[in-house]
């Protein structure tokens, strides 16, 4: 359910209510808007407890939140949620760009390619410590190592550094050094996970696995909000299909779907929703023509050397014009790159 507070409500009156919703059993989420609070009671149905909340004064009306993800649910929030981590901002008509190698390889690769994206137009650096891969053989990532030089990164750049995080007994250490933990696709239903980042206060930039259907990809979302972070960015990275012209298939019809059922900024992966990079630039510009918040892009100085996914890995060079006509795409749309 989602209780609307009056109008001036006091924090008080807030606080009174949200400590109701608990007895009843539920969990409050308080979620200050610029007209209006509410608070969202998220939980099994309890008999009764519309009536006892609606005997609030300070209480303008209780609603039933129709969707199966609550928090997430537009039903609860009308308004954007903007993320902010540093240097990068998401939503609410801010575009965010990150960019960079898909894995940290070394500390002159990282720098060099900090440096080449920021110029480029990044608003934030990826790269990859941890590395999920197909094949236990292939590169892994540098781990620990590669936190470290994603902060060298960091200090030499000013940009926020986003990088996935694995399982739950890496959350702690991965924000140690990250300023936006990454799910990435295969741990979209790692509910533990999940409950892990949600339990930090740095925001999180989910994607959606390659099987998932959008209301699985919102109730991931779900799991993060539930645990009091809000600061949740979603990511359509391509799904799997029976085409196979393509690494994965980009369906971008995602992002205005998704804009009309959650405040959550969507930012696209063009890079893993292709997996070619000559149609990583193209894809890019459908991103921010049908309304994404941001894209996340892979970036090499040299893709032919890269240690993972050099075939979807776009240049410097080729980065650099691709932001320049995209933010020619969002200035015509009126928002901000």
């Amino acid at each position: 359910m989602i209780v609307v507070m009056k109008a001036h409500s006091t924090k008080e009156m807030i606080q009174r209510v949200a400590r109701r919703v608990e007895e009843l059993g539920l969990k409050a989420h308080v979620i200050v808007g610029t007209e209006r609070t509410v608070i969202a009671a998220v939980g099994e149905k309890r008999n009764g407890a519309k009536e006892a909340l609606e005997s609030f004064e300070e209480v303008e009306k209780v609603v039933p939140i129709l969707a199966p993800y609550k928090v997430a649910s537009v039903e609860t929030r009308p308004e954007p949620t903007i993320v902010r981590a540093g240097s990068l901002a998401v939503g609410g008509g801010h575009i965010g760009i990150i960019a960079g190698p898909c894995s940290v390889e070394n500390e002159d690769q990282i720098l060099k390619v900090a440096h080449a994206v920021k110029a480029g137009g990044a608003t934030a650096l990826r790269g990859g410590a941890f590395k999920p891969r197909t094949s236990p053989y292939a590169f892994q990532g540098l781990k620990e190592v590669g936190l470290e030089l994603l902060a060298k990164a960091r200090e030499a750049t000013g940009l926020a550094i986003v990088t996935e995080v694995m399982t739950p007994h890496h959350v702690e250490l991965v924000a140690d050094f990250a300023d936006v933990l990454q799910i990435g696709a295969r741990n979209m239903q790692n509910y533990h996970l999940l409950q892990a980042v949600g339990e930090q206060r740095k925001p999180v930039l989910l994607k959606r696995g390659p099987a998932a259907t959008i209301d699985e990809f919102l109730l991931a979302a779900e799991y993060v909000l539930d645990q009091g972070n809000s600061q949740v960015i979603l990511c359509e990275r391509g799904i799997r299909t029976f085409e196979a012209h393509t690494r994965f298939t980009l369906p971008l019809a995602t992002v205005p779907y998704l804009q009309e059922r959650t405040h959550l900024p969507i930012v696209v992966d063009p890079s893993h929703g292709t997996g070619i990079a000559s149609l990583v630039p193209s894809m890019c510009l459908a991103s921010i023509a049908c309304g994404a918040d941001g894209l996340i892009v892979e970036v090499h100085h040299d893709p032919s050397k890269a240690l993972s996914d050099g075939a979807q890995t776009i240049t410097p060079s080729v980065f650099e014009t691709t932001i320049q006509q995209c933010r020619k795409v969002a200035t015509a749309l009126g928002r901000t790159m």
